[in-house]
């Protein structure tokens, strides 16, 4: 399938999941916006290869997804906007009691209020083009919950009931809107945290992934940021036309536990 012709605004995606899947969509054939709080040299950098290694416009635009209006003019200084990912998102643990407000507020800002503001922002464009796609990248814990992470789990359970909503709305319009619901993935700031782990429990790398960082992970294997990047891609064909306010796990079994 071929995304030419269409621009997909990707939030919190200079690194990780976000660049994985900005790079499937520009492999796709997507012109691609990428943006994070940040504005370094580096951040221009990874627009500029990603249009010289796939030929297609690419550009960085800087916004704090904490901040409503800087979300919104994100989609604004993107020009257009066929496909909006939402997957910028912060991480705190910490019990309910102990959990601090601060935290709290920023968690809940970035990983569930910026979607609705993006959201907001990008559908009178998609409408005006006639077409066009949300994809949420939500969370395993949007569907289930761990301990001590209660702002993570409420901000990404209220991701998905957003994403049902904004389906609702669009129902009978050529535009559909999906979350998707990774489990652990190998990310370069998860691999990070390999030695550590791998030192705290005296265990071998393999063993470490598959008996503490995987161990709700059914599969014993880390998805991959390509297998991300091809969900979404595969949400804005054709063939999921008719799929619309949905959940997509790629968790490795997790949630079928």
């Amino acid at each position: 399938m071929t995304l030419t012709g269409k621009c997909a605004v990707i939030t919190g995606s200079n690194s990780g999941i976000g660049l994985g899947v900005a790079r499937e969509m520009a492999r796709a054939g997507a012109d691609v916006v990428l943006n994070s709080f940040s504005d370094s040299e580096e951040d221009h950098a990874l627009a500029a290869k990603i249009a010289s290694e796939f030929g297609v416009d690419a550009r960085y635009i800087q916004a704090d997804m904490s901040d409503a209006d800087a979300c919104r003019a994100l989609i604004a200084k993107s020009g257009r906007c066929d496909i909006l990912i939402n997957n910028a998102g912060i991480q705190h643990v910490a019990p309910v009691e102990e959990f601090p407000v601060d935290k709290w507020n920023a968690i809940l800002a970035i990983n569930l209020s910026s979607a609705f503001h993006t959201v907001a922002a990008a559908l009178p464009m998609m409408r005006q083009a006639g077409w066009g796609r949300v994809i949420n990248i939500a969370s395993a814990h949007g569907l289930t919950a761990s301990p001590y992470k209660s702002a993570y789990v409420a901000a990404k359970h209220g991701v998905v009931g957003l994403t049902k909503t904004v389906a609702l709305e669009t129902a009978q319009e050529p535009i559909t809107a999906n979350a998707i619901c990774p489990g652990y993935v190998l990310t370069p700031l998860v691999e990070a945290q390999i030695p550590d782990t791998m030192e705290k429990y005296n265990m071998g790398r393999e063993e470490v992934i598959k008996t503490v960082m995987l161990e709700r992970q059914p599969s014993r294997e880390f998805a991959t940021v390509e297998q991300l990047g091809g969900t979404a891609v595969f949400l804005c064909s054709d063939a999921a036309a008719q799929m619309t306010g949905t959940t997509l796990s790629v968790d490795g079994g997790w949630t079928a536990l």
